[in-house]
């Protein structure tokens, strides 16, 4: 593991990133320090209260700088976005790495998403995967498996990336669908194959399950439901700011009447479901402080594990192991039936995620709502409402919109995200609702191709109520590469063809 006691909490650290020395609070924590960290360190008490001492001039004399991964490269407009996206596979290839400041580094080539994110991420990849299925990537897509198989048997677990400093928490669970994904290139031993890492993961999503107990509901990612029912929650083992957002978690504390060391701890669930952030999240859905994630039992999560439970329960099928199969099905079996219990909203006639200390729904309506669809968890009457509601009121020019809500938050409206168009798509055709899954392609399509054409940029996230804009909101600006827009614009153009 890479040595970053320059990253840890220290005078120099606080002072680089309280001082907003660099725009985006990723940047020191990225950095790879010239010389041993604590030499570094000493020396800094050592000259900070200097005369003229200047810390940028400091920062730089003993750190390299990050290079954004797709930084020297330059679009050709001329060419079709498909073309593009095929030239930036290779854009955005990191090779096997050689310890470096934080990055954790992986034994075979991997693709990152593009801009300010130079490492790999979890639940990005997956669908970055899907456009290199498209692609013919095979060799690339096996290589992000076995990475992430390789952090699963190194750590317990995938964590949010591979960077020391996401140590403590993960991403939503996307590692069966990965195997799955492989699995219909190369064949159903597949899930053999990794059958041991996809148990390690979900002992690492139970941990703590057993003690569990009437007055003790919750520990780690699970909680104890009203009704005596295990259910999952995001969380992260620490309650401390994020080093990569050390001062934007410090000034939101001034901000709210939680302790602290609660918001910390909300702050970082709410970056290991991968929506940093959203109003899905709080309590208010226009105040940011009033943010609650470990309250919450959310759709997609145990949606997501319900899929892993599944997969592993295949797998002892194919290994012809009856008991063990028939465990792993019954436990998909009751998450089934506790999905439906505590997430089917029957009020919206829409999936939302559960507050367990409240002991309600949620009523706030986003996009994590189509997992159960994504799934085919959903009835069909079920699927029926959650169609309507996507047409009525999810349903914009450039596609859906994660929430209903208008916030500073970049997981809220206008924005939209590749990653809930796939499944908002998928889930609709899963149950017949073709025509209006077809609408939603050709939208989110003709957006990212307009938006190529204009800038030659293909964008983490979209304005897709007005398409004419920039996404915006959250914590730094927009980027652009951009990973998993490349795998789901190739997957969506691959069944459903490009625009005109």
């Amino acid at each position: 593991m890479p040595d970053t006691k320059a990253y840890q909490v220290s005078s120099l650290f606080e002072d680089v990133q309280m001082s907003r020395l660099f725009a985006d609070g990723k940047t020191f924590v990225d950095c790879v320090a010239r010389s041993p960290e604590e030499e570094i360190l000493k020396k800094y008490i050592l000259l900070k209260d200097h005369p003229g001492f200047d810390l940028k001039t400091f920062i730089l004399e003993n750190f390299e700088l990050p290079v954004p991964h797709s930084n020297n490269y330059h679009s050709d407009t001329s060419q079709s976005v498909e073309e593009n996206i095929e030239t930036l596979w290779n854009v955005l290839t990191r090779q096997p790495d050689t310890i470096g400041g934080t990055l954790i580094p992986l034994p075979w080539p991997y693709i990152v998403p593009g801009g300010r994110f130079g490492e790999i991420y979890y639940w990005d990849s997956y669908f970055t995967m899907l456009g290199l299925e498209a692609s013919g990537k095979y060799v690339m897509l096996e290589n992000m498996v076995k990475n992430f198989s390789y952090l699963i048997n190194m750590l317990g677990y995938i964590p949010n990336g591979n960077r020391s400093y996401f140590i403590g928490r993960s991403q939503p669970p996307f590692y069966s669908l990965m195997i799955q994904l492989l699995a219909g290139i190369k064949g159903k031993d597949v899930l053999i194959t990794y059958l041991q890492e996809m148990e390690k993961e979900y002992r690492f999503w139970m941990k703590g399950a057993d003690e569990l107990t009437a007055t003790n509901t919750t520990a780690h990612h699970v909680v104890k439901m009203p009704g005596g029912e295990v259910m999952n929650r995001y969380w992260d083992e620490n309650d401390t700011p994020r080093p990569e957002s050390y001062r934007e978690d410090v000034e939101l504390a001034l901000l709210t009447e939680q302790r602290p060391m609660n918001l910390y701890r909300h702050l970082r669930a709410g970056a290991e479901s991968g929506w940093d952030y959203s109003c899905r999240w709080f309590k208010d859905v226009h105040s940011f402080a009033s943010i609650h994630t470990t309250d919450i039992v959310p759709v997609d999560l145990n949606s997501l594990l319900w899929h892993l439970e599944k997969t592993i329960a295949e797998a002892y099928q194919l290994k012809e192991d009856g008991q063990k199969a028939e465990r792993y099905q019954s436990l998909a079996a009751k998450r089934k039936l506790s999905i439906q219990k505590y997430c089917w909203n029957d009020g919206k006639g829409f999936y939302t995620d559960y507050d367990v200390a409240g002991n309600k729904h949620k009523e706030t309506l986003t996009l994590a709502g189509m997992m159960p669809l994504f799934f085919k968890i959903s009835t069909e009457e079920q699927a029926k409402k959650v169609a309507a509601t996507i047409l009525e009121r999810f349903l914009k020019p450039g596609g859906v919109v994660s929430t209903l809500e208008t916030t500073s938050q970049q997981w809220d409206a206008p924005n939209g995200w590749a990653p809930l168009q796939w499944m908002t798509i998928t889930g609709l055709e899963n149950y017949g609702h073709h025509e209006l899954a077809a609408e939603i392609a050709k939208r989110w399509i003709c957006l990212n191709t307009d938006v190529f054409k204009r800038t030659g940029k293909l964008m983490e996230k979209y304005n897709v109520v007005d398409t004419d804009l920039e996404a915006g909101g959250g914590e730094y600006a927009g980027q652009d590469g951009f990973g998993w827009t490349n795998g789901v614009l190739l997957a969506l153009i691959k069944k459903y063809g490009a625009t005109k």
